[in-house]
């Protein structure tokens, strides 16, 4: 079984006897209950990973000694999911499993038929929510690498998106092409759209067309917008060889 992954900060990671307090102190030693002689690893978010022996353990703070410390890679390909905003919880639900499937990169889109709005200060809540749950699927899965979820995207930003990536991916049901046909690169970036519960209209399907994007389709079944992301990623991984 793998070790428990915990988050801290770079300066903090880098000493050779960690402190974890606050929340993910409390969470360490309440709900995990880790105890003394246990092996957990810790990491920034950003790559730097240590191997930790539990020295000590209080109320809401635990103590490590740094067994062993390296820093990983990321990945390559780099692979952008833009995610049309789902209703309801629904768009929690698509973070949490595509940072589980290894995405690098999420962007929150507000499509012309999305359902759920986000203006005001509820913009920055729904991110805010993305990021914790970012957070907390990364720590699942053990991820050293944590990622980003971008503040809000209009229909401009996403085009820019399209138009700077090394492959650019629409996903749509009617496309002729499948998925699993296209080779993805060895590197840069791979940028997939995920549209709305009502699906893209004229408009932006012609504009991310100019931006360069190719439609493809997953298969014969149309998912829902919060698990359709989560399916194209696997896809990805397999095919770029990531996974």
């Amino acid at each position: 079984m793998t070790a428990p992954l915990f988050l801290t900060d770079t300066e903090t990671l880098s000493h050779d006897r960690v402190t974890l307090a606050g929340k993910e102190g409390r969470h360490a030693a309440t709900v995990r209950r880790i105890a003394v002689g246990e092996t957990v690893d810790l990491t920034d978010g950003e790559g730097a990973r240590a191997r930790c022996e539990v020295i000590e353990v209080g109320r809401d703070t635990v103590v490590f000694a740094v067994r062993d410390r390296w820093n990983e890679i990321p990945p390559e390909p780099r692979l952008t999911v833009v995610q049309a905003l789902p209703k309801g919880d629904r768009g929690e639900l698509a973070v949490e499993l595509m940072t589980e499937a290894g995405v690098d990169r999420l962007v929150p889109w507000q499509a012309q038929r999305s359902i759920a709005k986000w203006q005001g200060e509820r913009a920055a809540k729904g991110t805010a929510k993305w990021r914790a749950t970012a957070r907390e699927a990364a720590k699942q899965s053990r991820r050293s690498h944590l990622p980003v979820v971008e503040d809000l995207y209009r229909m401009e930003s996403v085009v820019d998106s399209l138009r700077s990536a090394t492959l650019a991916l629409v996903l749509h049901e009617d496309a002729s092409r499948r998925l699993t046909e296209v080779t993805p690169p060895t590197s840069g970036e791979v940028v997939l759209v995920v549209g709305p519960e009502g699906g893209f209209t004229d408009t932006e399907l012609a504009a991310f067309t100019d931006a360069g994007a190719q439609r493809v389709a997953l298969g014969t079944s149309v998912l829902r917008t919060s698990t359709a992301g989560v399916a194209a990623l696997s896809v990805l991984q397999a095919r770029c060889g990531r996974w």
